[in-house]
């Protein structure tokens, strides 16, 4: 599979391969958390979506690097013409699509982490079809839909960070990422925010469009795809090192969030 830019993974044995559909007009990929390193010049415009908050330096439209912290379920735009540079040691997985007809998307501001709930269904049911495709998958009006509330500016917001700033994003990753084979819940994010659990509930929902609870569940999920990269561990083994009850709770969780077994995913990535 090839990339719609020179985005390089720079751990390529150890991440998931770019999951790529051409339907009409639009080329859609989905590439996996792992660290990268892109610079080019977009030759059309593109459409992004961070499902992981991500962090790392970047340069758009200016020779300005700097850095930047990606919320995740962040809606992503980049008009043709436009200078990209964009490092991360970790990445996070993204989605992108891109008209590849010559037909211009409207817009000539690039902009990310803007929220759109709408946008954010379309995204993850995107993932789940190009993770295991079905009969009933229609990337036409999934990529014209996602391309509308991208370039359809009046329903769009900015998140403000606020009480969750991107230090704070860090942290909490850091944190849920050395706990995950265990317990973890709202009073313990918080507490070490220094926040209590109401205000922490509402900021966290206002700068990521997700809960605290849907958030954790996710990262259980990235660390379990990663996990299944190893192939001397077996899904019951990776079910508890990621806090799931059982195999049994990895997989009803998998197939809701992914619509996909991990037998099925694990089978894919060999």
């Amino acid at each position: 599979m090839q990339c719609m830019s020179p985005r390089t993974c720079l751990s390529p044995l150890l991440s998931e391969p770019v999951r790529r559909v051409e339907a009409g007009p639009w080329a859609i990929e989905l590439l996996p958390g792992c660290a990268y390193s892109a610079r080019y010049v977009a030759a059309q415009a593109g459409i992004g979506f961070a499902f992981d908050s991500q962090r790392g330096v970047h340069a758009i439209g200016s020779d300005r690097i700097l850095p930047f912290e990606a919320v995740p379920n962040g809606l992503a735009f980049v008009p043709a013409g436009c200078d990209v540079l964009s490092e991360s040691p970790t990445g996070g997985e993204y989605l992108r699509v891109i008209r590849t007809d010559g037909v211009a998307l409207p817009g000539d501001h690039a902009f990310n982490n803007r929220l759109d709930v709408r946008a954010t269904a379309l995204a993850l049911k995107m993932r789940a079809a190009l993770l295991q495709a079905s009969v009933e998958d229609d990337w036409e009006a999934w990529a014209l839909a996602l391309s509308e509330r991208a370039t359809g500016s009046k329903t769009l917001s900015t998140p403000l960070l606020g009480s969750i700033t991107g230090t704070r994003m860090r942290l909490l990753d850091e944190f849920i990422d050395a706990g995950l084979d265990g317990p973890m819940g709202v009073a313990t994010m918080a507490q070490l925010l220094g926040l209590s659990e109401g205000y922490f509930m509402r900021a966290f929902k206002h700068a990521t469009g997700k809960s605290p609870h849907s958030y954790l569940i996710d990262r259980r999920l990235a660390k379990a795809r990663a996990l299944m990269r190893d192939s001397t561990a077996t899904l019951a083994q990776i079910a508890y090192a990621c806090g799931f009850n059982s195999q049994a709770h990895m997989a009803t969780t998998f197939r809701q969030r992914l619509g996909v077994s991990p037998v099925q995913l694990r089978a894919d990535l060999r």
